[in-house]
């Protein structure tokens, strides 16, 4: 009898008097609503948040529904948030006059945040070289951070619970890139940031940016003066050149001039045309709506067609 008595398991007083859905709501992520102004964005966030197009569909969406999905933040010690996932929301609840956010908080150290922050964003349809940069960079720093730990928490006796993949590896296979492709990525941080916007806007290329980014700083300055001015586009062969010459030492001025001032073979006849020359002949709605070179070519498309028109009855 004394055996069957200790075999009994009495229920808690939590599973008497709740049920099993609200002991399950207890032991979830909870979402509650946080002031707006008591969280701060992460600390040099990679992911650029734009007021364009979409994040007016956004402010538009969120008066209609409100914050369908909630952003994630971690606790501070003087009692305020930092944000981890969902910046672009928080802007545009700001824009709606919107004074309080749907949030789940979570306790993390700083690596587990930076990878929660690069995975939540990183998927996103559009991706600058940039963005994914610095995020790339940040999240394999938190990656060794983590192995270093690992290491540290092992005793002599037993092997270092460490991937046989390098943390570049693991970061690659996780995001669908090559080792190789995330070095190069993580190189584009070595860009000053005049060229780094000349990559996102794909005015200079991916891989002759990567071997920019070899280049001190003072001679990226040069480049970008020379780019700016003459809108001369570095071809990868140029680039090659410039690195080689900067790792000799034998990188001037004079030689950048000289090495992107070359013809490139498939390099295309442009006009260039000061803005004050022009401006005034542009109504400022087409201005507005960004549409500027297709007003011009189809100005030069009626001039052309005005010009046929009055040869041919000059030949009458």
């Amino acid at each position: 009898m004394k055996e069957q008595e200790q075999k009994m398991k009495l229920p808690k007083l939590d599973d008497l008097f709740t049920s099993q859905a609200q002991r399950d709501y207890e032991r979830a992520e909870k979402v509650e609503e946080i002031d707006i102004s008591k969280i701060s964005d992460f600390p040099n966030h990679p992911f650029k948040v734009k007021d364009d197009d979409k994040m007016e569909e956004m402010v538009k969406s969120i008066k209609q529904y409100g914050v369908i999905l909630p952003v994630i933040v971690r606790p501070k010690d003087d009692g305020t948030y930092e944000m981890i996932s969902g910046h672009r929301r928080k802007r545009a609840c700001e824009l709606a006059g919107v004074k309080q956010i749907r949030t789940i908080v979570k306790d993390l150290s700083d690596d587990e945040a930076t990878i929660l922050m690069v995975d939540s964003n990183i998927q996103r349809e559009e991706i600058l070289p940039s963005e994914k940069a610095f995020a790339y960079k940040m999240k394999l720093e938190a990656l060794n951070h983590q192995g270093k730990k690992i290491e540290l928490e092992e005793d002599s006796t037993s092997t270092p619970m460490v991937s046989k993949l390098r943390t570049n590896e693991i970061l690659g296979n996780e995001v669908g890139e090559s080792r190789e492709n995330i070095r190069r990525y993580i190189r584009l941080t070595h860009l000053i940031p005049e060229l780094l916007e000349q990559v996102d806007l794909k005015r200079i290329a991916f891989r002759p940016a990567v071997e920019l980014s070899y280049l001190s700083e003072d001679n990226q300055y040069v480049v970008q003066n020379i780019f700016e001015f003459d809108e001369v586009t570095p071809s990868l062969s140029q680039a090659i050149r410039l690195k080689k010459l900067e790792q000799e030492g034998k990188l001037t001025e004079e030689r950048i001039e000289e090495i992107l001032g070359q013809e490139k073979p498939n390099q295309k006849e442009f006009i260039k045309i000061h803005n004050e020359r022009i401006d005034k002949y542009i109504p400022q709605k087409i201005k507005e709506s960004g549409k500027v070179e297709d007003f011009i070519i189809q100005c030069v498309e009626e001039h052309n067609k005005r010009e046929r028109l009055k040869q041919e009855r000059n030949a009458r």
